[in-house]
């Protein structure tokens, strides 16, 4: 990155290489100016907009490569997690038709694809209208037709609608990773992050009301200390809720930054702050509670796993990947409610969680858990 950084200061781009060009009439015309790249403050691009080697690797040549080396995800992209266990909880064979109820950034898709080739199918649901056309650009690039691939403009509670209007009685395999994307993670403008102050917006789907903003604005005393304590197990959810409602009360609350900056106000105020990085880690789960209730994620988890046994064929697969204890808590229970009922003739005994090689590569698979389970044979 810093080898990137340093060759982009200073560097112009070749224009024109001939010599002095004419006129025609045997004036000298002075030749363009060159045009300089981009430049960014400091020796490495901290906001996302200046990250334009990585929002643009075709165009400037970056080793996209290097900077996943370094730990990084780069800007604009999203790396997918747990792939090889994915895979091997699926079981995906050439012919098999197989839903990823999360398209993203497409990462899990292409080896679906790629596993299920030649014959088979691949559904990609997504609710996200800004980040779905470009995923779906790249996977036709990739060589993925329409005979192969089919995107989905829909969210996964409605994946009984899906297959029913697909024509299909059932599909071999499903797959639902419930994280946020690193495209939506990293954009401030999408609101889900407070290293650069945004609007305050958290929706998967920016043209579904209410922003969190807005959200925040309605909600009560009582109903914000819920959400913190349920939605992300937050300790300080009583301290937190009381110093967002009385903070919205001389000012609303409509940026990324004045939240961050209310709750740090609030810890240090009762003694609890002073530590930056356990400060970040409580405004994480703030913006994460937020983001779940925005968004409904919950009671939209709830609606996938009441009808996910009926989408699958006898035999079929589903991998569900979380990233907290309250999705984890819903998969664990619904799997074992299905598996006593007869619905699942397996389960996953265990969860299963990234590698130590994953976790140094990616740091952002470290909260991730893998549950599975098999449709019982009919």
């Amino acid at each position: 990155m810093d080898q990137c950084a340093r060759s982009a200061v200073g560097s112009y781009q070749k224009v024109n290489t001939d010599p002095t060009p004419s006129s025609g009439e045997g004036t000298p015309v002075d030749p363009p100016r060159p045009k300089r790249r981009p430049r960014y403050s400091g020796k490495n691009p901290r906001k996302f907009a200046e990250k334009y080697k990585e929002l643009a690797p075709n165009r400037y040549g970056t080793d996209v490569a290097h900077v996943i080396a370094s730990g990084k995800t780069p800007a604009g992209m999203h790396r997918p997690i747990l792939v090889r266990e994915i895979l091997e909880a699926l079981a995906p064979q050439p012919g098999m038709t197989l839903v990823d109820c999360t398209l993203g950034y497409g990462g899990h898709t292409r080896e679906l694809l790629s596993a299920v080739s030649p014959g088979g199918r691949v559904y990609g649901l997504d609710v996200d209208p800004i980040e779905q056309p470009r995923t779906v650009e790249r996977l036709r690039a990739a060589g993925f037709g329409e005979e192969s691939f089919i995107p989905v403009r829909r969210n996964f509670a409605g994946l009984p609608q899906v297959i029913a209007e697909a024509g299909l009685e059932g599909v071999d395999g499903v797959l639902a990773d419930l994280g946020v994307s690193s495209m939506q993670l990293d954009d401030p403008a999408r609101g889900f992050t407070f290293k650069e102050d945004g609007p305050l917006d958290l929706r998967l789907n920016p043209s579904k009301s209410p922003s969190a903003a807005e959200w925040l604005a309605r909600v009560t005393l009582a109903e914000l200390e819920t959400a913190l304590t349920e939605n992300s197990d937050e300790p300080h959810a009583a301290l937190i809720a009381s110093a967002v409602v009385s903070a919205r009360g001389i000012e609303p609350i409509a940026r990324t930054g004045r939240l961050a900056g209310v709750i740090r106000e609030a810890l240090r105020g009762a003694g609890k702050g002073g530590d930056r990085e356990a400060e970040n880690t409580c405004i994480r789960r703030v913006f994460q509670a937020l983001r779940i209730a925005v968004n409904d994620e919950f009671g939209v988890l709830d609606a996938l796993l009441r009808g996910l046994p009926f989408c699958l064929k006898p035999g079929g697969r589903v991998a569900i990947l979380t990233f907290h204890s309250g999705e984890d808590r819903r998969v664990k229970k619904s799997f074992q409610e299905g598996f006593r009922n007869g619905l699942y003739s397996q389960i996953a005994d265990e969860v299963v969680r990234p590698g130590a090689e994953e976790l140094r590569s990616n740091p952002r698979s470290a909260p991730a858990k893998l549950r599975w389970a098999v449709r019982a044979e009919a």
